[in-house]
């Protein structure tokens, strides 16, 4: 639809401004073919919404880029063409290089490298090895800046390996990390770069280039653009190598065929100055001869001519006309004598009077060629070549001027017609090489679409084994954190004794105690503490020993707290004297306690705190007392 022609056209103006990417000389339909399929993976409706699709995403840049830029190559593609080139071409091209010489290559749209390596090996082994880094330079060029970092890398895998002979494989390539590389040392002769083949200037001086299954993406217009290119590019000789599904059709001037079924090409160089053949005005033409004799013979010859002709005497009178002038121009003997600017023929098919005399003044022969002259009462026009001829007598002096009608209409339609035939032949044969170019293209999507399902598959199956290491994984930490969870319950069990280990003995001490660190916050706050005191263990650990509200005189018990902890410890002197003091317990009845002191220390003797074990004193102990 035109909205959608225009939406299109904006989103390739805006490619070029934005990216530099100028795709307008690239066949529509293959571009409008990619970027429909980026519409439906984006469910996008039309180009409009795709254009701002873009703006918001930059990176959907990049994944446009590789659909549009279909880089599906291989290792010797289309072996039987290479063996062409490695037979014919190669030896020729070497041949005229001579010993010594310096030979250049250009691949382009290179992709990912396998075609100028291929090149590379097939040239190592004609020339050899040391041969081949002192002679040989490859340059390859893409548009795509990933695919050539791929190139410049030399890396290759199992699967892209597949298509090279196996002795070439050893010899030419070495097992590294992520597969197998390229010899470093053969690797310095190939140079990758970007080049635009509708702008960027052509690499120059190239004995071989190497244009397989590029020129097919452009449009006719632009692929006449790029032909020329490679022919300057090209040295004389030099030779082009083609994609199966590309042809020449139109250029034979540039070009001529070494293995047109091999699209293997020869440049056809310019001719040098001066080797044409100059043209030399009046030859061929018979020069009347002045002062003849009019015999029977030369009137009956004249007369009877298959081309018509007249002649003028000086003074520009008819002097003469055939038979053939008579009938075609409707001239009779009457006519003999009049001045030519009063007949029709004159000016009729043509204007002869100004040429007339020009060809007095100059001496020359004037011709005039394809005058077409439509006659009364005939359905078709005729054509005419006209030669005015200058009539000298042999001392050079002018007698007069013939003037020749040719009449080629019967060339001139069969000219029309061969003309029309070619055009429609090379019509019929654009079409075939567009269909041709089509399939192929078809073919490489195909192709790059089955490879992208191929990674697919990979990457589900790279997945797929990442998921189950991480299932082991899990497994393996889940034993552990069991291993851990057992260790826990082991030491919680250990805990557990120990906490009621220590609470057996703080209840074997006395029935109450109570433990402070240095500052004399509580540490132990026992059973026998809380029950005496109406305090939970939880309200009382962490709190100030002043700040609890207990029956007894806590300034008394602060006090000699406080003096255990400054005075200076002694080996095996940890427990102080102890005192008696008058309490309320929690039900409000008197009670009476004797609480003995010790000091908590390290193995260092330093304080960490104070235990202070309180007993009720008995009925008659009080009275004792």
């Amino acid at each position: 639809m035109p909205g959608d022609e225009h939406e299109f056209d904006d989103l390739l103006l805006m490619l070029k401004e934005t990216r530099g990417f100028d795709f307008t000389g690239y066949k529509r339909t293959t571009l409008m073919r990619r970027i429909s399929r980026r519409l439906e993976a984006l469910k996008l409706r039309d180009h409009g919404e795709y254009r701002d699709y873009l703006e918001m995403e930059p990176e959907e840049f990049n994944r446009l880029f590789d659909s549009l830029l279909i880089n599906v190559t291989a290792f010797f593609r289309d072996p039987a063409a290479w063996q062409t080139l490695r037979e014919t071409v190669i030896p020729s091209l070497l041949a005229s290089k001579g010993p010594g010489k310096v030979v250049r290559i250009w691949s382009t749209g290179c992709a990912t490298g396998e075609e100028a390596y291929s090149l590379a090996m097939v040239l190592a082994e004609e020339l050899g090895m040391d041969e081949f880094r002192e002679r040989v330079k490859i340059y390859a060029t893409d548009l795509d800046q990933k695919a050539l970092q791929t190139a410049r890398a030399a890396v290759y895998g199992e699967r892209q390996l597949a298509d090279v002979p196996e002795e070439l494989r050893r010899t030419y390539f070495e097992p590294v990390e992520a597969g197998f590389g390229f010899r470093r040392d053969l690797r310095r002769q190939l140079i990758f770069g970007r080049n635009d083949l509708t702008r960027d200037a052509p690499i120059s001086r190239v004995d071989l280039l190497l244009a397989r299954n590029t020129l097919m993406y452009f449009n006719s217009e632009t692929q006449l653009s790029i032909v020329r290119r490679f022919h300057f590019a090209l040295s004389d000789p030099g030779y082009l190598f083609l994609g199966k599904a590309e042809m020449l059709l139109n250029h034979g001037d540039r070009f001529e065929p070494v293995n047109l079924r091999m699209r293997l090409f020869k440049k056809i160089g310019s001719p040098p100055p001066g080797s044409r053949a100059t043209w030399s005005p009046g030859a061929g033409v018979s020069r009347a001869r002045p002062y003849v004799r009019h015999t029977v013979l030369q009137a009956a010859a004249l007369a009877t001519g298959p081309v018509a002709q007249i002649a003028l005497d000086r003074s520009r009178n008819l002097a003469l006309a055939n038979s053939r002038a008579e009938l075609l121009f409707n001239l009779n003997p009457r006519d003999i004598g009049r001045p030519f600017q009063d007949l029709e023929v004159s000016y009729r098919p043509v204007e002869l009077r100004s040429v007339i005399e020009q060809v007095e003044l100059d001496l020359r022969v004037t011709e005039l060629q394809d005058v077409t002259w439509h006659r009364p009462n005939t359905p078709e026009p005729s054509v005419f070549d006209i030669a005015v001829v200058p009539l000298l007598e042999p001392g050079g002096e002018l007698v007069g001027v013939g003037v020749n009608f040719h009449d080629v209409t019967r060339y001139r339609q069969l000219h029309d017609r061969l003309e029309q035939t070619n055009r429609e032949l090379e019509h019929a044969y654009e079409e075939l090489q567009s269909t041709n170019e089509e399939l192929e293209t078809t073919n490489e999507e195909l192709q790059s679409t089955n490879e992208e399902l191929e990674t697919t598959n990979e990457e589900l199956q790279s997945t797929n084994e990442e998921l189950e290491t991480m299932n082991e994984e899990l497994q393996s930490t889940n034993d552990e954190l069991q291993q851990i969870n057992d260790t826990l319950n082991s030491r919680s069990d250990e805990l557990k004794r120990a906490t009621l280990l220590v609470s057996s003995v703080v209840r074997s001490l006395g029935d109450a105690v109570a433990v402070v660190d240095t500052d004399l916050r509580v540490l132990v706050w026992s059973p026998g503490a809380e029950e005496l005191w109406g305090l939970r263990a939880d309200e009382a650990i962490g709190c100030r020993l002043a700040s609890l509200d207990i029956g007894l005189p806590v300034g008394e018990l602060l006090a000699r707290a406080q003096r255990m902890l400054e005075a200076e410890a002694e080996p095996g002197d940890g427990r102080g004297d102890g005192v008696t003091l008058d309490g309320v317990n929690r039900r409000g009845r008197p009670a009476r306690l004797n609480v003995e002191f010790s000091r908590l220390h390290a193995d260092d003797m330093s304080p960490h705190g104070v235990i202070m074990v309180m007993n009720l004193l008995r009925q008659d102990q009080q009275e004792r007392d």
